[in-house]
Protein backbone atom coordinates (compact mmCIF):
# COMPACT_ATOMS: atom_id res chain seq x y z
CA UNK A 1 0.00 0.00 0.00
CA UNK A 2 2.79 2.39 0.92
CA UNK A 3 5.70 3.35 -1.32
CA UNK A 4 8.89 5.36 -0.89
CA UNK A 5 6.99 8.36 -2.22
CA UNK A 6 4.94 8.33 1.01
CA UNK A 7 8.10 8.93 3.05
CA UNK A 8 9.60 11.28 0.47
CA UNK A 9 6.55 13.52 0.62
CA UNK A 10 7.07 14.18 4.33
CA UNK A 11 10.82 14.65 3.92
CA UNK A 12 10.17 17.35 1.33
CA UNK A 13 7.35 18.86 3.37
CA UNK A 14 9.76 19.27 6.30
CA UNK A 15 11.81 21.63 4.10
CA UNK A 16 8.74 23.44 2.72
CA UNK A 17 6.25 23.56 5.56
CA UNK A 18 4.10 26.35 4.22
CA UNK A 19 0.67 26.65 2.65
CA UNK A 20 1.90 27.77 -0.77
CA UNK A 21 4.08 24.68 -1.27
CA UNK A 22 1.45 22.33 0.15
CA UNK A 23 -1.29 23.69 -2.10
CA UNK A 24 0.97 23.25 -5.13
CA UNK A 25 1.62 19.62 -4.14
CA UNK A 26 -1.79 18.69 -2.80
CA UNK A 27 -2.30 16.13 -5.55
CA UNK A 28 0.92 14.40 -4.43
CA UNK A 29 -0.39 14.37 -0.88
CA UNK A 30 -3.65 12.79 -2.02
CA UNK A 31 -1.97 10.21 -4.25
CA UNK A 32 0.96 9.15 -2.08
CA UNK A 33 -0.37 9.69 1.45
CA UNK A 34 -4.15 9.89 1.69
CA UNK A 35 -5.12 7.11 -0.73
CA UNK A 36 -2.63 4.56 0.68
CA UNK A 37 -3.70 5.43 4.22
CA UNK A 38 -7.37 4.94 3.40
CA UNK A 39 -6.58 1.64 1.68
CA UNK A 40 -4.66 0.57 4.77
CA UNK A 41 -7.54 1.51 7.07
CA UNK A 42 -10.03 -0.35 4.89
CA UNK A 43 -7.80 -3.44 4.83
CA UNK A 44 -7.46 -3.32 8.61
CA UNK A 45 -11.22 -3.28 9.20
CA UNK A 46 -11.86 -7.06 9.00
CA UNK A 47 -8.65 -7.82 10.91
CA UNK A 48 -9.58 -5.37 13.66
CA UNK A 49 -13.07 -6.85 13.89
CA UNK A 50 -11.54 -10.23 14.77
CA UNK A 51 -9.62 -8.60 17.64
CA UNK A 52 -12.65 -6.67 18.87
CA UNK A 53 -15.93 -5.79 17.13
CA UNK A 54 -16.18 -2.59 19.19
CA UNK A 55 -13.23 -0.72 17.66
CA UNK A 56 -13.80 1.07 14.39
CA UNK A 57 -11.67 1.27 11.23
CA UNK A 58 -13.34 4.08 9.29
CA UNK A 59 -11.85 4.73 5.83
CA UNK A 60 -13.68 7.98 5.15
CA UNK A 61 -11.28 10.78 4.10
CA UNK A 62 -12.92 13.19 6.55
CA UNK A 63 -14.24 12.29 9.98
CA UNK A 64 -12.82 8.77 9.82
CA UNK A 65 -9.86 7.03 11.40
CA UNK A 66 -7.18 9.08 9.65
CA UNK A 67 -5.97 12.20 11.44
CA UNK A 68 -5.88 15.50 9.58
CA UNK A 69 -2.50 16.78 8.46
CA UNK A 70 -3.20 20.28 9.74
CA UNK A 71 -1.49 21.22 13.02
CA UNK A 72 -3.28 22.99 15.87
CA UNK A 73 -1.11 26.09 16.20
CA UNK A 74 -3.22 27.97 18.74
CA UNK A 75 -1.01 27.23 21.75
CA UNK A 76 2.27 26.45 20.00
CA UNK A 77 5.30 28.61 19.31
CA UNK A 78 5.87 26.49 16.21
CA UNK A 79 3.62 28.03 13.55
CA UNK A 80 4.37 25.53 10.77
CA UNK A 81 0.91 24.53 9.48
CA UNK A 82 1.40 20.83 8.70
CA UNK A 83 2.29 17.68 10.59
CA UNK A 84 5.31 15.76 9.33
CA UNK A 85 3.66 12.38 9.73
CA UNK A 86 0.47 10.52 8.92
CA UNK A 87 -1.51 8.71 11.60
CA UNK A 88 -4.75 6.90 12.23
CA UNK A 89 -6.62 5.80 15.33
CA UNK A 90 -9.06 2.92 15.47
CA UNK A 91 -11.02 4.14 18.45
CA UNK A 92 -13.75 2.53 20.49
CA UNK A 93 -17.21 2.84 18.96
CA UNK A 94 -18.36 4.95 21.92
CA UNK A 95 -15.40 7.32 21.71
CA UNK A 96 -15.71 10.82 20.30
CA UNK A 97 -12.11 12.01 20.03
CA UNK A 98 -8.44 11.07 20.26
CA UNK A 99 -8.64 10.85 24.07
CA UNK A 100 -10.62 7.63 24.03
CA UNK A 101 -9.24 4.09 24.02
CA UNK A 102 -7.96 3.01 20.64
CA UNK A 103 -5.39 1.28 18.48
CA UNK A 104 -2.94 3.66 16.84
CA UNK A 105 -0.56 3.79 13.86
CA UNK A 106 1.91 6.65 13.27
CA UNK A 107 4.17 6.83 10.19
CA UNK A 108 6.95 9.31 9.43
CA UNK A 109 10.40 9.35 7.78
CA UNK A 110 11.90 9.11 11.28
CA UNK A 111 9.91 6.26 12.80
CA UNK A 112 6.84 4.09 12.63
CA UNK A 113 4.92 3.57 15.88
CA UNK A 114 1.90 1.36 16.44
CA UNK A 115 0.05 -0.20 19.35
CA UNK A 116 -2.86 0.56 21.63
CA UNK A 117 -3.98 2.38 24.75
CA UNK A 118 -5.53 5.60 25.91
CA UNK A 119 -3.97 9.08 25.77
CA UNK A 120 -4.83 11.78 28.32
CA UNK A 121 -8.39 10.63 29.04
CA UNK A 122 -10.75 13.02 30.88
CA UNK A 123 -10.35 13.08 34.66
CA UNK A 124 -13.42 10.95 35.36
CA UNK A 125 -12.22 8.22 32.98
CA UNK A 126 -8.69 8.40 34.34
CA UNK A 127 -10.09 7.99 37.85
CA UNK A 128 -11.91 4.82 36.76
CA UNK A 129 -8.70 3.31 35.39
CA UNK A 130 -6.75 4.16 38.55
CA UNK A 131 -9.46 2.71 40.75
CA UNK A 132 -9.54 -0.47 38.69
CA UNK A 133 -5.80 -0.90 39.17
CA UNK A 134 -6.31 -0.55 42.93
CA UNK A 135 -9.22 -3.01 42.94
CA UNK A 136 -7.61 -5.51 40.52
CA UNK A 137 -3.85 -5.30 41.19
CA UNK A 138 -3.13 -8.94 40.37
CA UNK A 139 -4.59 -8.72 36.86
CA UNK A 140 -2.66 -5.49 36.29
CA UNK A 141 0.52 -7.25 37.42
CA UNK A 142 -0.20 -10.12 35.04
CA UNK A 143 -0.59 -7.78 32.09
CA UNK A 144 2.55 -5.80 32.96
CA UNK A 145 4.67 -8.90 33.39
CA UNK A 146 3.57 -10.70 30.21
CA UNK A 147 6.40 -11.45 27.80
CA UNK A 148 4.67 -9.75 24.86
CA UNK A 149 4.10 -6.52 26.78
CA UNK A 150 7.72 -6.51 27.92
CA UNK A 151 9.50 -7.74 24.80
CA UNK A 152 7.41 -6.24 22.00
CA UNK A 153 6.59 -2.91 23.62
CA UNK A 154 9.12 -2.46 26.41
CA UNK A 155 6.31 -2.23 28.96
CA UNK A 156 3.28 -0.03 29.61
CA UNK A 157 4.10 3.65 29.19
CA UNK A 158 2.55 7.08 29.60
CA UNK A 159 3.56 10.39 31.17
CA UNK A 160 2.70 10.70 34.84
CA UNK A 161 2.42 13.02 37.79
CA UNK A 162 5.43 13.80 39.95
CA UNK A 163 3.41 13.02 43.07
CA UNK A 164 0.78 10.35 43.80
CA UNK A 165 -2.73 11.43 42.78
CA UNK A 166 -4.93 12.65 45.59
CA UNK A 167 -6.76 9.87 47.42
CA UNK A 168 -4.37 7.09 46.40
CA UNK A 169 -1.92 5.28 48.66
CA UNK A 170 1.64 6.53 48.02
CA UNK A 171 2.90 3.09 49.09
CA UNK A 172 0.74 1.13 46.63
CA UNK A 173 2.66 -1.51 44.71
CA UNK A 174 1.56 0.07 41.40
CA UNK A 175 2.00 3.69 42.46
CA UNK A 176 4.08 4.57 39.37
CA UNK A 177 1.21 3.38 37.18
CA UNK A 178 -1.35 5.17 39.34
CA UNK A 179 0.56 8.38 38.64
CA UNK A 180 0.13 7.95 34.91
CA UNK A 181 -2.10 10.29 32.90
CA UNK A 182 -1.96 7.99 29.85
CA UNK A 183 -1.68 4.22 29.44
CA UNK A 184 -0.37 2.71 26.23
CA UNK A 185 1.89 0.11 24.66
CA UNK A 186 3.68 1.12 21.48
CA UNK A 187 6.05 -0.67 19.15
CA UNK A 188 8.74 1.46 17.50
CA UNK A 189 10.19 0.46 14.14
CA UNK A 190 12.24 1.97 11.33
CA UNK A 191 10.30 3.73 8.54
CA UNK A 192 11.06 1.08 5.91
CA UNK A 193 8.76 -1.38 7.67
CA UNK A 194 5.77 0.22 5.91
CA UNK A 195 7.23 -0.73 2.52
CA UNK A 196 7.05 -4.45 3.20
CA UNK A 197 4.13 -6.56 2.02
CA UNK A 198 3.76 -7.95 5.55
CA UNK A 199 3.40 -4.56 7.26
CA UNK A 200 -0.32 -4.99 7.77
CA UNK A 201 0.35 -8.44 9.28
CA UNK A 202 2.82 -6.87 11.70
CA UNK A 203 0.23 -4.30 12.72
CA UNK A 204 -2.37 -7.01 13.30
CA UNK A 205 0.03 -9.09 15.42
CA UNK A 206 0.93 -6.00 17.44
CA UNK A 207 -2.70 -5.05 18.04
CA UNK A 208 -3.35 -8.60 19.26
CA UNK A 209 -0.43 -8.27 21.68
CA UNK A 210 -1.95 -5.03 23.01
CA UNK A 211 -5.32 -6.72 23.55
CA UNK A 212 -4.92 -7.49 27.31
CA UNK A 213 -4.26 -3.82 28.08
CA UNK A 214 -7.14 -2.70 25.87
CA UNK A 215 -9.49 -5.17 27.54
CA UNK A 216 -8.45 -3.88 30.96
CA UNK A 217 -9.05 -0.27 29.97
CA UNK A 218 -12.48 -1.12 28.56
CA UNK A 219 -13.34 -3.03 31.74
CA UNK A 220 -12.33 0.01 33.78
CA UNK A 221 -14.45 2.30 31.62
CA UNK A 222 -17.39 -0.10 31.75
CA UNK A 223 -17.63 -0.49 27.98
CA UNK A 224 -17.61 -3.65 25.89
CA UNK A 225 -14.45 -5.06 24.39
Amino acid sequence: MFTKKFLEFFKTLAKNNNREWFNEHKSDYQQHVVHPMLDFIEAMAPRLKKISPHFVADARPRGGSMFRIYRDMRFSKDKSPYKLHAACQFRHELGKDAHTAGFYVHMSPEEVVFGGGIWLPPNDELFKIRNTIVDNPNEWSRIKSSSKIKNLFGGIKGDGLKRPPRGFDPEHSHIEDLKRKSFFVMRNEKPDIILGEDFIDEVEVTFKAAKPLMEYICYAQEVRF
